[in-house]
């Protein structure tokens, strides 16, 4: 004799089911995002790539701008959850610099979309959607370590919101440029590992430079 399922057993597969549709659609959109900003991002090249019925994009995103906030909040989690545990407002100002760009590399390398998002942002959207995202947080945490370092003297006298565009500049226009990037040094493979690490590095070293004392 069958064994009735209990309503506990019942409810968890749509759960996990749902979960796993909405990564799946959130992971397309980010791609489609990547590609073309949220102005000229179709819902239905995400539905077509994920084979996911467009009604249900709708159904658990509301609307496009729905979806492509969902997908600022997630590409953000990894490096904002990343920072809060390292805890930098204990560090001595170098250290937590250095530690906040590793940080900042090492989530960006694991997903090189963000910063191409943020770019397409910035040109269509004017910032009208980042004001509202976790790259404020992730702003206001450079610039705290900024103001610490000039106020201990560790770092030179800099102007810590100019210091702060221009540390992003560096590690971010990488991912942006890649593709004019990748048409000079021939044979690199800019998104390698290797290359990952040798920028993390040399930018790591380059803004070091930048902003200790001499």
């Amino acid at each position: 004799m069958t064994r009735p399922r209990s309503k506990k057993a019942e409810n968890v597969k749509p759960v996990r089911d749902a979960e796993a549709t909405q990564a799946v659609i959130l992971t397309a959109a980010e791609e489609e995002f990547a590609q073309h900003g949220f102005t000229a991002a179709r819902t239905e090249a995400i539905a077509a790539k994920t084979g996911v019925a467009k009604s249900m994009i709708y159904y658990y995103f509301k609307d496009k701008e729905g979806l492509y906030r969902e997908v600022l909040k997630r590409s953000h989690t990894d490096l904002v959850q990343t920072l809060q545990k390292l805890e930098l407002e204990h560090l001595p100002p170098d250290i937590a610099l250095e530690t906040f760009l590793r940080a900042l590399l090492d989530c960006v390398s694991r997903n090189p979309k963000l910063p191409t998002i943020m770019f397409h942002e910035a040109v269509q959207n004017q910032g009208i959607y980042y004001k509202h995202s976790d790259s404020v947080s992730i702003d206001a945490a450079l610039i705290a370590i900024l103001e610490k370092g000039v106020s201990a003297g560790v770092f030179r006298q800099l102007d810590p919101f100019q210091s702060a565009i221009n540390i992003m500049g560096t590690c971010l226009f990488y991912f942006v440029g890649a593709g004019n990037i990748q048409q000079f040094p021939q044979g690199k493979r800019l998104l390698s590992k290797a290359m990952l690490e040798q920028h993390t590095q040399e930018a790591i070293a380059l803004i070091l430079a930048g902003v200790q004392q001499s």
